[in-house]
């Protein structure tokens, strides 16, 4: 018979309940998706319009960053970047990661090391900026060319037809695939209880170890992290039909 009881008993450390540890994992999974997210849009935007500029000396870069991350396992880079990272750095920086930086900030349901959770939401924030530039590559270049011929006809340059033409049609397109992408950054966090970070999952596994109630604590990580997922898709199926371009289908390459 489960025992659901269990989250409301006193957990060893921390203060809190059993279910509050679940509520700091949620915490900490939130704050590191959605930091990770912002880094990973804004630079894989920026990327994936550089992946399709005629100036190569421009589109090279973007190339290279987008096969060197994309091709490089997650683990591997949440790796370098927590323990590596500080032993390349200049010496007394690489010393203020390691004793001065990883000081504990307290908020509601979390504490935070800041030095885990800076390599946990920089890793996965590079790490899916390449996935995102591939998809804002795609958008741009499923537009029909015309689209970019008539802006540089009516007197636009190539910036102005990219911010004002391709850009807006290209993220309205583009929807589907980020949502997948912001889910998987969202299940990505996971991967960041190897370096300490109190996530979801690293928090279910703190319970089984105490309370040795296996299926209890990760049937209850699992439906938060379906909750939270079915939450972010109808939101994004909502946003998909509002910016919805009515009657448009993608025409060619750009």
């Amino acid at each position: 018979m489960l025992e659901w009881k269990i989250f409301l008993e006193q957990a060893p450390s921390g203060g809190m309940t059993y279910l509050g540890w679940l509520g700091s994992g949620v915490m900490w999974t939130l704050l590191v998706s959605i930091c990770a997210w912002v880094i990973a849009f804004t630079l894989g935007s920026v990327l994936g319009v550089l992946r399709t500029v005629p100036n190569k000396w421009a589109s090279l870069p973007a190339t290279i960053y987008v096969e060197i991350f994309r091709n490089i396992p997650l683990l591997v880079q949440m790796f370098l970047w927590y323990f590596v990272m500080p032993e390349v750095v200049p010496a007394a920086m690489g010393d203020w990661l390691k004793q001065t930086y990883p000081t504990l900030i307290e908020l509601p349901f979390a504490q935070f090391s800041l030095w885990e959770f800076t390599a946990a939401v920089m890793c996965l924030g590079l790490y899916t900026a390449s996935r995102v530039a591939e998809q804002v590559r795609a958008g741009i270049q499923s537009l029909p060319r015309g689209q970019t011929n008539a802006g540089l006809a009516m007197g636009f340059t190539l910036t102005q037809v990219y911010k004002h033409v391709l850009l807006p049609m290209a993220f309205r397109l583009i929807v589907p695939p980020m949502t997948s992408e912001f889910l998987t950054i969202f299940k990505n966090s996971s991967t960041a209880l190897v370096i300490g970070v109190m996530e979801l999952t690293a928090q279910a596994r703190q319970i089984n170890e105490y309370t040795f109630k296996t299926f209890e604590a990760f049937s209850a990580a699992t439906l938060i992290y379906i909750a939270i997922t079915l939450t972010v898709i109808f939101f994004m199926r909502w946003l998909e039909k509002k910016v919805a371009v009515p009657g448009y289908v993608s025409q060619g390459g750009h």
